[in-house]
């Protein structure tokens, strides 16, 4: 399968790519931790069948140290031992945040009680924000049929220079 429609070769795409990536920075350099953020981009992009998103977030994810065995455990979180109660929270609110149409609640008072537990408001602020931010991202990849595979570490950064 080719990719329907380049992004980055249209002018008006590029304009919106670059406000976007723009709005990635806030999060990027939030207080919310970096492999929190990998692994909430990951499990959403996991969800919404992304493999562009899959490959860029694991391969970001394992540059900044994440171990393979916590990035193959990410889509079956519930069921391992290696995530915090933190990380746990955020990918709960990462799921529930991404499936809005699959749960008629939302994001439960269960997970936010967790999430307001862990985080303090700019981590949350972030979080939200991102779990926003991602879902978008897949979206638009899976849209245009953006295939993963091609990343390399800090692709994404260098585009934003």
């Amino acid at each position: 399968m080719d990719a329907r429609f380049n992004m980055l070769g249209n002018e008006i795409a590029v304009k919106f790519f670059k406000r976007f990536a723009n709005a990635s920075l806030v999060i990027h350099q939030s207080p919310l931790p970096t492999s929190t953020q990998e692994l909430v981009s990951l499990r959403a992009s996991q969800i919404n069948g992304c493999g562009w998103c899959i490959d860029m977030h694991t391969k970001e994810a394992a540059a900044a140290g994440a171990t393979s065995v916590r990035l193959n455990l990410v889509a079956a979180w519930r069921e391992s031992t290696v995530f915090t109660e933190a990380e746990r929270a955020a990918l709960a609110l990462a799921e529930e945040g991404t499936r809005l149409a699959d749960a008629h609640h939302g994001v439960s008072d269960e997970t936010w009680a967790q999430v307001r537990k862990h985080y303090d408001d700019d981590q949350i602020a972030a979080l939200v924000s991102l779990v926003a931010l991602i879902n978008a991202a897949n979206r638009l990849a899976v849209i245009v049929h953006q295939q993963g595979g091609s990343y390399e570490p800090g692709m994404f950064a260098a585009a934003l220079s």
